[in-house]
């Protein structure tokens, strides 16, 4: 919840006062801590390339994006991994209806190849590797589709059918009315045929349309109808449902849909938030932390990984200093001495003996002649005072 707000609610419930600075300040820093932390172990996942775990029989996997307004006043793209275990459930027909349960999240501001990269830390937590199937349930978008072939390229490649529906409805929109009776009764009859796998006859039916498309704006229209038909080709494979929903695989992206509403959107995109690009990641982190149910297993690691820090911070001065560097205030004063004096009276000066006794003062010293002890209460005329 926003820092502000966050204050308010600690405040009641456990009585205990902290700054909106200060929650915004410890927050940053454990949200970096995790980054850190989850860097270090893709580093070490590139390096010893250790076996993976073992993954479940039929897994899915979808990533998507998000837009985040930064202080700067333009929009970037959040990217959010979601995986899951899909199991059947019993559906309205004889035929059982796949559902994801045990989802995981990973987001980063990042461009598509790092976060192909950075994804790996919980890729490799879920076994994706060792998964017996992984369903790919993307929107289409290129750079998912290198996600998908950087981790898991014999994954089964699914085109999210409200994608798939949404583009032939854009054709019938632009032809035949928003919202008309026409093409409400025409785009019901189409979803259902690419639902149950009859693709040729979608792709008939829409170019069918560009005898309809007259009038006003005609090779707008057309343009719409063959962006869509050009769309639809080049995914045939992914869009084969009718074979996806008998083997129990899922045909809808909502789990990524609503995992960039839970995690990014509900946190970072609300009324008036502007983002410091640097502070995007860290809350991230901790929105993945909370989002995946880690806290408490995270939470101590990143206290462990505070103090390492600070224990190497401790010793890298003395382990990285020279001898001349250890002592700064005598090389200043060697500095001082040499804009003041010659080579040798500065000489002069470091031969001198160092006094080893303790100084005692001259006869002739004012300590000398103070009184001390009875000779206090002495008057000039050789009698002695009462003490009190």
């Amino acid at each position: 919840m926003p820092f502000r707000r966050a204050t308010k609610e600690l405040k009641y419930f456990t009585k205990v006062e902290v700054s909106e600075s200060t929650a915004r300040r410890i927050t940053e820093q454990a949200g970096s801590d995790q980054v850190e932390v989850q860097s270090k172990e893709v580093e070490e996942l590139v390096e010893k390339v250790p076996p993976s775990p073992p993954g479940p029989e039929l897994q899915l996997i979808s990533v998507d994006g998000a837009m985040v307004h930064v202080v700067s006043g333009d929009w970037v793209e959040v990217r959010t991994l979601a995986i899951g275990e899909v199991e059947p459930t019993a559906g309205k027909g004889r035929t059982p209806e796949p559902h994801t349960r045990n989802l995981s999240y990973f987001s980063r501001l990042s461009e598509a190849s790092e976060f192909n990269r950075q994804a790996l830390v919980e890729v490799f937590r879920r076994g994706s590797e060792k998964a017996g199937k992984v369903c790919a349930v993307t929107d289409g978008a290129e750079w998912e589709q290198k996600f998908i072939d950087y981790h898991r390229s014999d994954a089964v490649r699914i085109l999210d059918f409200a994608h798939a529906a949404g583009k032939v409805a854009e054709s019938g929109r632009v032809v035949l009315g928003e919202d008309t009776p026409e093409f409400k009764e025409w785009f019901s009859k189409q979803r259902h045929a690419l639902k149950i796998g009859d693709t040729d006859g979608v792709l008939r039916r829409l170019r069918r349309l560009d005898k309809k498309a007259r009038g006003r704006g005609r090779r707008k229209k057309l343009e719409t109808i063959w962006t869509s038909i050009n769309y639809l080709e080049k995914r045939r494979e992914m869009i084969k449902y009718d074979e996806f929903k008998r083997l129990g695989y899922p045909i809808g992206s909502g789990c990524v849909e609503s995992a960039n509403k839970l995690v990014v959107e509900s946190r970072m995109k609300q009324a008036g938030m502007r983002w410091a690009p640097h502070n995007v990641d860290p809350m991230l982190a901790l929105r993945n932390i909370a989002c995946n149910d880690r806290w408490e297993e995270a939470w101590s690691q990143l206290v462990r990984n505070r103090l390492a820090t600070i224990s190497l911070k401790h010793k890298q001065p003395s382990a990285t200093l020279s001898d001349s560097d250890l002592a700064p205030p005598i090389q200043q004063a060697v500095s001082q001495a040499r804009q003041k004096t010659d080579r040798k009276s500065l000489l002069e000066l470091s031969d001198k003996p160092r006094r080893n006794t303790p100084y005692r003062p001259g006869a002739d010293h004012l300590w000398r002649r103070m009184p001390f002890g009875s000779a206090r209460y002495r008057t000039p005329d050789g009698f002695t005072r009462p003490k009190s």
